[in-house]
């Protein structure tokens, strides 16, 4: 149903649909100068006029899942019944696209509208998301999220489920870069990220460059701690045993925290927080996505009355694959599927209660994914991680467009047209300017905002991405440019750098984590590789001076467009320099006494 078979119009505060009977005329066919001047008088400004009242947001975010594992985007093997559900009634974009291919960047340009460089949340030192919930870096309190700017509108704002955007600075207790000092009025779940440590079966999720550092942190520790016995055998130091011990045990605690599968990781990194509470430590992994569940219908049910935002950030589809007993064994492709199937039901349980509280008509929702599926996810010759259908690449691969092309699917019934797709080229940037410019504000004039206002493309008001140009990093590193030349509607991207892969693995990297940015691991191209993404968008062509008569102009544009981004960016701190992503045992949020910290405060609640 298109905007032009239903318009919303104003009734004493509520909306309905205009009827075509004499009867049932509405009063802007009767009046139609006073409504018009009604409606530019309280039209808020950039929105279309049929538009008139603030709308509930529903933002339903997954973690590492592929575009290809949908049913709406091609899937015939994976059952997604319910966000399928949202393209069948509202909006599907066909060339949506995250600003990085790995959680925390694109998690930061995604809340902030703005590429993570620009807010220092882009790898500096070999480190591309962050490692700790010990860690001092993240969300810097000076970047504005879409929630902050909500909240000061009058919405009643919640995140449930993960975060990684950090959590203190100097102390334990600051919470600088927590969710609630980042708009959220209520936060529950997971301030780092779903990660293998907490299951106990897995190996470990650390870095495996922070590994070597901190065993060579743990090394320094151990010959300080030698020197310091020596000295003090010999006379030749007045430090008590009491502090050598204290150093002893410190050392020892680092060394099992870090290295013992069976040690403090667990019980340190794996946390589930109500607000600024810790509820649970550690996080019983086999009841998180229950309680998650229950805790986004309770804030929707309380929030009904509305304006209400909430950002379900789910911890389904990263690995270790955490799913519950119901699922298990359900699909027909093992945990992986299962787990996706599980998140497409916790969808539908959030569907259903918008239907069921009447919300339906009154909600915006949208549903992504932070980045795509990962293709190093194996577990004895069994792959764990999405699939990214027809697209090259995967999860922390630079450029490529399996790694940043995401679902993004929108429904806002009576507003938002059904059944469409859109195949120009959009952003998760973009729901930033998106949801303020609904909230009836404008986007802050003191910083640079990389999205764009969706709502006129959504509509059908216009028929044009926003976007001339879309730069995609690879933590510091400018990876790939994409140029849509709206004129022709053709769609170019330019690979500068790209990571080595091995085809035997299904195109994974030559290691066995993560590709890397820079070094041995990717490939400089002079020139770019140049791909026409209209008519190839597996990227599996690469053009030339032969094959396509304009190449160099194509590539003088661009490289001429990346000149203009670069002058754009201004030095910030690092939040992700080594200093700032290893562990401080002072910043280490503990429930009970440090460091055997331990808590449940849920064991009642399911």
């Amino acid at each position: 149903m298109g905007i032009s078979s239903s318009t919303i119009v104003v009734s004493s505060g509520q909306y309905s649909r205009a009827g075509s009977s004499q009867e049932q005329r509405p009063p802007y066919r009767k009046y139609p100068v006073l409504v018009l001047i009604f409606c530019l008088v309280l039209k808020p400004s950039g929105l279309d006029a049929s538009i008139s009242y603030k709308p509930n947001v529903v933002i339903l975010l997954a973690d590492d899942f592929g575009i290809g594992d949908l049913g709406c985007y091609g899937n015939t093997t994976v059952r997604t019944p319910n966000i399928d559900r949202l393209a069948k009634e509202g909006i599907k974009l066909i060339q949506h696209v995250a600003a990085a291919s790995l959680c925390t960047p694109s998690r930061t340009a995604f809340l902030t509208g703005r590429y993570a460089i620009r807010s220092g949340m882009e790898q500096t030192a070999g480190y591309r998301v962050l490692q700790s919930v010990a860690s001092s870096g993240g969300l810097p309190p000076n970047e504005t999220t879409f929630a902050k700017i909500l909240q000061k509108q009058g919405y009643s704002t919640g995140l449930i489920g993960k975060w990684h955007q950090g959590l203190n600075c100097e102390t334990r207790n600051d919470y600088c870069h927590h969710p609630l000092n980042h708009g959220f009025d209520h936060f529950y779940g997971v301030p780092l990220s779903l990660i293998n440590d907490c299951q106990i079966s897995q190996t470990s999720e650390l870095d495996p460059a922070l590994q070597k550092k901190l065993w060579l942190y743990t090394q320094i520790i151990t010959l300080a701690l030698l020197t310091c016995v020596v000295a003090k055998l010999t006379h030749l130091v007045s430090l008590s045993w009491k502090a050598i011990f204290c150093l002893a045990l410190f050392d020892l605690f680092f060394f099992i925290f870090w290295y013992s599968r069976y040690g403090f990781l667990r019980y340190w990194e794996c946390i589930i927080m109500r607000n600024y509470d810790i509820i649970q430590q550690p996080m019983k992994i086999e009841t998180a996505a229950p309680l998650m569940l229950k805790e986004a219908l309770s804030f929707i049910k309380r929030n009904k009355q509305g304006p209400f935002l909430i950002l379900v950030s789910f911890l389904h589809v990263h690995t270790p694959l955490v799913t519950t007993e119901n699922f298990i064994g359900k699909s027909n492709h093992g945990l992986y599927g299962d787990n996706v199937e599980e998140m497409d039901w916790m969808v539908g349980k959030i569907l259903d209660t918008l239907d069921k509280e009447n919300l339906k008509n009154s909600t915006l929702t949208y549903f992504a994914s932070d980045h795509g599926g990962h293709l190093e996810a194996w577990e004895e010759n069994s792959q764990r991680g999405g699939w990214n259908g027809i697209y090259k690449g995967g999860k922390a691969m630079g450029g490529w467009e399996g790694g940043i092309r995401v679902p993004g699917l929108f429904r806002w019934t009576g507003v938002l047209p059904e059944g469409k797709e859109i195949a120009v080229p959009t952003s998760l940037m973009d729901i930033f300017p998106t949801l303020v410019q609904l909230a009836g504000e404008t986007v802050p004039q003191d910083r640079v905002i990389d999205g764009r206002n969706l709502m006129p493309l959504l509509q059908g008001l216009v028929h044009h991405s926003e976007h001339e140009f879309m730069f995609h990093y690879c933590g510091i590193y400018l990876h790939a440019v994409r140029w849509y030349e709206k004129e022709s509607g053709n769609v170019w991207k330019a690979h500068y750098v790209s990571p080595v892969f091995q085809p035997e693995r299904s195109g994974a990297c030559y290691v066995s984590k993560y590709c890397p940015c820079s070094g041995e691991g990717v490939t400089h191209h002079d020139p770019p590789l140049l791909f026409h993404l209209s008519k190839d968008p597996s990227e599996a062509k690469p053009l030339s001076a032969d094959s396509e008569p304009q190449f160099h102009t194509i590539l003088e544009r661009m490289n001429k467009a990346v000149e203009e981004h670069r002058k754009t960016l201004t030095p910030v701190p690092p939040q992700l320099s080594l200093y700032n992503v290893i562990w401080k045992p002072w910043l280490q949020p503990c429930c009970g006494s440090f460091p055997f910290c331990y808590c449940d405060k849920e064991k009642n609640n399911m």
